[in-house]
């Protein structure tokens, strides 16, 4: 049976937890592996040269499915606390 009514999709809430974990185990590998995580991930972002990202628990793998401007769009927002 076909159903008149709109069913609603939202993808921006799942994006927004990919992307957290994303960076959780992107973090992770880089702290794993002695590096300072926070200056390879801003590295990374202003270059967008993935070898800032270790390659270690394929991190660099993961950095790179996300998309380097709207990371940094999400972390301005969550900065001034706009996130979703």
């Amino acid at each position: 049976m076909i159903s008149d009514e709109t069913v609603s999709f939202k993808v921006e809430k799942d994006k927004n937890v990919k992307t957290r974990e994303i960076l959780k185990e992107v973090y992770g590998a880089l702290e794993e592996k002695g590096y300072n995580p926070i200056n390879q991930i801003v590295g990374y972002i202003l270059s967008g040269d993935p070898t800032y990202i270790t390659s270690h628990k394929g991190a660099r793998t993961l950095i790179r499915q996300l998309e380097r401007d709207e990371l940094l769009e999400k972390m301005v927002k969550n900065y001034i606390g706009l996130d979703d």
